[in-house]
């Protein structure tokens, strides 16, 4: 294996102990026990499981894990316990789930073996007006897998729906010049319509601009 790989494999690792660490108080820890289990030796189950994530482990956000829910959490984990097939079945799973399913997919590419095969999903999602699959999109996944163009464009509709743009995962080491003419443009016509721009995406302008002067 790869050096690379092998940092990619152990950095994966850390975020599903941390993950499993901090679902530690969720309402019925011993129904994820067995979940977890049951896909990992029947992986056809993975789609009942993953619906009832929500209900069995709850929906509040995880004090110890900030920025995921408890069925966010638990159904990247479902994911992770697969033993093979985690494009498949991240694809199916997106496709056919509601909005909370969608999120919780997106939440955990960084943490399959699945390369560029999630990068359609990406897509789907950005084109969304859903600002939470926007947001997820554009997390460690998307910093290394999504072309600079439509990570470009991702990062123009959080600043059009009000995401806020902490969420962009690498944001300072992708932003660019055109990123940079993409946003002066938006800038202009929010002025010319009497309209602000948020004030990070303005912050980041600034940024921008300055160092393309400099």
């Amino acid at each position: 294996m790869a050096p690379e790989n092998r940092t990619t494999e152990t950095t994966r690792t850390a975020e599903v102990d941390r993950l499993r660490a901090a679902l530690h108080g969720v309402p019925d820890p011993q129904w994820l026990a067995d979940a977890l289990h049951r896909v990992a030796a029947e992986p056809a189950t993975v789609p009942r499981c993953f619906a009832a994530a929500g209900r069995r482990c709850g929906r509040d956000p995880l004090p110890d894990a900030p920025g995921w829910t408890a069925d966010e959490a638990a159904r990247a984990l479902l994911l992770a316990a697969l033993p093979a097939d985690h494009a498949g079945h991240t694809d199916t799973l997106y496709r056919y789930g509601d909005a909370a399913e969608k999120r919780a997919v997106l939440r955990a590419l960084p943490l399959l073996d699945v390369g560029p095969a999630g990068v359609p999903l990406l897509h789907d999602a950005i084109r969304t007006n859903d600002t939470r699959l926007v947001a997820a999109a554009l997390g460690p996944y998307a910093r290394r897998y999504l072309d600079q163009p439509a990570w470009r464009q991702g990062v123009l509709k959080c600043v059009f729906m009000g995401v806020p743009l902490y969420v962009v995962d690498g944001l300072d080491d992708r932003a660019d010049a055109e990123l940079a003419t993409m946003l002066a443009g938006l800038a202009a016509e929010r002025t010319a319509a009497g309209r602000a721009m948020p004030d990070d995406a303005t912050e980041l302008l600034s940024r921008l601009s300055a160092t393309q002067e400099g």
